[in-house]
């Protein structure tokens, strides 16, 4: 893994920002603020990023490449997602201390933006707005991953094997 604190990022041009939906609320400035807070870590591909039931710091933005979402199983793992640029991983660590529920593994090259608990401390006291806008936008993430989970149990009750 390679760290980086540049905010500027040449890979990612204006049109990749615009295209990450959580960052839809922000404007320039309000980027550029939360950039210069944050961190941009690379990966190579088959490198575990996060483990199941490690110690969380931080939530990571895919800026570049994909990864793969898995938790253990009684049979060796279960997937529960792809990732593209643009997803999002790791922010129940923004929320509370406790453990990773999953193990990220990168499937090819990664870039991405690493947002700790300090960065958005940092943003609330630069940028109070942006702050707000990026936890509203993190929650209604969490929403919609709750929404769909509760479906497919939901869906187990109703049809059990």
């Amino acid at each position: 893994m390679e760290k980086s604190s540049d905010s500027h990022c040449p890979s990612c041009d204006d049109a990749l920002w615009a295209k990450l939906t959580l960052f839809a609320e922000l404007n320039r400035d309000e980027l550029q603020t939360l950039l210069h807070q944050s961190s941009r870590e690379h990966f190579a591909a088959g490198t575990k990023i996060i483990s199941f039931g490690d110690e969380g710091y931080c939530m990571y933005v895919i800026l570049r490449g994909s990864a793969r979402v898995t938790v253990p199983s009684a049979e060796g793992e279960v997937e529960l997602a792809v990732l593209q640029a643009g997803d999002f991983f790791g922010e129940i660590a923004l929320v509370d201390d406790g453990p990773r529920t999953a193990d990220v593994t990168a499937l090819e090259d990664c870039e991405l933006l690493c947002i700790t608990r300090m960065t958005l401390g940092v943003l609330a006291g630069l940028q109070p707005g942006a702050a707000i806008h990026l936890l509203a936008s993190i929650g209604r993430a969490l929403v919609s991953r709750l929404r769909v989970g509760h479906r497919k149990y939901m869906d187990l009750l109703s049809h059990p094997a």
